[in-house]
């Protein structure tokens, strides 16, 4: 008679747990995206917005491209994925930060950051709209909350002087843009490469823009320093390239709503990062205006309770 094998003979594979890098790509996203407001308010003072933009799309996109080249990638993108990328450089890029950049002339940059982060619930409108996402009471709830927030916020800034209304206007047309492409992203859901996806975009922006840029205001008016080289870099490498390169990535892991849901810690952030840098003075009442659209948000984004499964013996 054989003999069995012996339990203890019998080797057992332990799973290991894999690393959840999630947290730490969502946590350098937030800071590349908050003190995105500083370096651009910085950017703003010794350069023309759009000139600026200009020069900053078209350099991350040829260094995006480039590099793809020299790694020899595979162009893995229809014609289709490409045009759509080009159409979300347009809303992401020119439109987004163009509006953004000109509304930072004259607005700071913590409320500035702070108007943007309201951009979740907005998302979660147009997301039940478009992309049949459910609008539950719930959500209705925290979308007034939100908007109240921003709005009291706006009018506070607007009432004591501190920032002018033509560039909260900005701002507001420059939170609408990002807004319209989170949601095309999701609703046209290009596919292939977001390396690549996110060189065209950034040269589709900077295309878009330099017209403009070249129209609207003069070389000349830039004023060479090196805060302006520090900003332009940063803005670059860690806002055009890797910051969008995670929004993308978060966007297709997370989705829509919870992946904008992000954007409530900006205002924290770029406040803080604003009072440390830029030495921007933080009234007590933009710090109550935070409270409804943090709860806001929370209601928006918080998934439904799921209904207890009942075990079966």
């Amino acid at each position: 008679m054989s003999s069995a094998s012996s339990p203890a003979a019998t080797s057992v594979s332990v799973p290991r747990t894999r690393f959840n890098a999630l947290p730490l790509l969502i946590a350098l996203f937030c800071l590349l995206w908050s003190y995105a407001f500083v370096a651009g308010k910085i950017g703003v003072t010794d350069c023309p917005p759009l000139i600026l933009l200009a020069a900053r799309f078209s350099l991350a996109g040829v260094l995006i491209l480039g590099i793809s080249l020299l790694r020899r990638d595979q162009w893995d993108l229809t014609w289709r994925d490409a045009a759509v990328f080009a159409v979300l450089g347009v809303a992401n890029n020119a439109l987004y930060l163009g509006l953004g950049y000109t509304g930072l002339k004259t607005v700071s940059a913590g409320p500035g950051a702070l108007i943007v982060s309201a951009n979740p619930v907005f998302t979660a409108m147009l997301a039940a709209m478009f992309l049949g996402e459910t609008m539950t009471l719930r959500k209705v709830v925290g979308l007034v909350l939100g908007i109240a927030g921003v709005a009291f916020i706006v009018w506070h800034r607007m009432k004591v002087g501190t920032d002018s209304p033509h560039g909260i206007l900005f701002t507001l047309a420059s939170l609408a843009s990002i807004v319209a492409g989170t949601v095309l992203f999701k609703l046209l859901a290009p596919k292939g490469s977001l390396w690549i996806g996110n060189g065209i975009q950034n040269i589709a922006g900077g295309l878009a823009v330099m017209p403009f840029a070249f129209t609207l205001s003069s070389v000349g008016d830039i004023v060479p320093s090196m805060r302006l080289a520090g900003a332009f870099a940063f803005l670059v490498l860690g806002g055009s390239i890797l910051a969008y390169l995670l929004w993308f990535h978060l966007l297709k892991v997370c989705g829509a709503t919870a992946a904008s849901a992000y954007h409530f810690l900006m205002p924290p952030l770029g406040m803080l990062f604003a009072y440390l840098v830029l030495g921007e003075h933080v009234e007590f009442r933009d710090l109550l205006g935070i409270i409804p659209v943090a709860l806001g948000i929370y209601l928006v984004t918080r998934p439904a309770a799921a209904s207890p499964k009942r075990s079966v013996t």
